[in-house]
């Protein structure tokens, strides 16, 4: 084997590695929490619907679903079951359920008795491609709202998936949809309540 050959087979297998280590994209990592919240006392949460700006027409839903599970599996917080949230939806009746005003919001938590909201917009849901190569993304962006003021405590955002350059190079479909948007759920809930 010459030199020339070798070189490139160290230099395509280096490549190759670093395109697999890079898979599985976390996208960005944006995070606020307010200092002055003491996130220790919260004690139970609603989760309202999530807005979907993706193409796919259940997205919103899928995701809340899954962020609402895995919230309840990963801390010891009460999450008010969606037919309760529906319902207190129904008689606060905001402009926007989605993204209720300040008023709108503190009206729901004490209709609902709870000492915090979470609101959510799937941004990106479904299958992505570049070039000849497809894979899977979720991109999500999730707020939890004080009950009693009705200003944000926590606002993070995460993305999962997407076409990474292993996806590029030696092709495949990249992740099934359930695993990447509980990836994205999972690395929003490890930075809940750092």
């Amino acid at each position: 084997m010459s030199w020339k050959l070798r070189a490139m087979t160290v230099a395509l297998i280096a490549v190759l590695m670093t395109a697999v280590h890079c898979g599985g994209h976390r996208g960005a990592r944006a995070t606020y929490h307010d200092a002055n919240m003491d996130f220790g006392l919260i004690q139970s949460v609603a989760v309202l619907p999530f807005d979907n700006l993706s193409l796919s027409g259940k997205a919103g839903e899928t995701v809340r679903d899954v962020f609402m599970t895995m919230l309840q599996a990963s801390v010891e917080i009460y999450v008010i079951p969606p037919g309760e949230v529906r319902r207190a939806v129904s008689r606060v009746q905001p402009e926007d359920p989605k993204a209720p005003t300040e008023e709108e919001f503190i009206n729901l938590a004490k209709n609902l008795e709870v000492d915090v909201l979470i609101t959510g917009t799937v941004l990106e849901y479904g299958e992505v491609r570049s070039g000849a190569a497809e894979s899977n993304v979720c991109s999500v962006s999730v707020q939890m709202i004080d009950g009693q003021t009705g200003r944000v405590v926590w606002s993070a955002s995460a993305t999962r998936g997407g076409v990474s350059a292993g996806d590029r190079l030696v092709g495949g479909g990249g992740q099934p949809m359930n695993i990447i948007v509980s990836k994205a759920v999972e690395d929003l809930l490890d930075r809940l309540f750092q």
